[in-house]
């Protein structure tokens, strides 16, 4: 019995060392401005309108070896909505569009990840803006990854998506909305 406890153990400790690598924990690095949410609509079909929101926060899961283990948790302060005009701001935050009175937080959180290249995968997840929660794609491009200046490591990603405003139950609709999308993690 003591053999196989023994043999039981020893199996144990070569698995646990045996350089399978698993998903590491990263913050978004929001605090040191290493991340944005940006978005653009069309203008009444004449310009585009550009905005972010200025307050957010999340984490992602990052398996380098298996790309397609990885997931994405993000928190948007819908409040924070910001074009540089603070009265269209204000009409931003209306029920006319985000709603923000009875909708404050949107959120994205991931359901699966395809991978689609050598450093692209599409991210497949459930967003929820304005009480609506409806599946989107992000178009995601892994920019690279190392230790940081501060004794850190970190993992850099891009991606975009898009949405119709008529999906999330926006009562102004002015078509698609193009999402910009950049996330520099920390290590946890």
């Amino acid at each position: 019995m003591k053999l196989l406890r023994n043999a039981l153990f020893g199996a144990a400790l070569l698995a646990g060392t045996s350089g399978y690598a698993q998903a590491e924990t990263y913050a978004i690095d929001t605090k040191g401005a290493h991340a944005s949410i940006n978005f653009s609509v069309k203008h009444l079909g004449f310009s585009w309108l550009t905005g972010r929101f200025d307050k957010f926060g999340g984490s992602f899961e990052f398996d380098k070896d298996n790309p397609a283990k990885s997931s994405v948790t993000v928190e948007i302060d819908t409040t924070s909505v910001n074009s540089n005009h603070e009265a269209r701001d204000k009409h931003l935050r209306s029920e006319d569009f985000l709603n923000v009175a009875a909708h404050p937080k949107a959120s994205f959180k991931s359901t699966g990840i395809e991978v689609t290249g050598e450093k692209t995968a599409k991210i497949t997840g459930d967003f929820t803006l304005n009480g609506v929660t409806k599946p989107i794609v992000i178009n995601a491009e892994y920019l690279g990854g190392g230790d940081d200046p501060w004794g850190g490591h970190r993992q850099g990603f891009m991606g975009t998506a898009t949405f119709s405003m008529a999906d999330f139950n926006f009562k102004k609709d002015y078509g698609q909305v193009k999402l910009e999308l950049h996330a520099e993690g920390i290590r946890q």
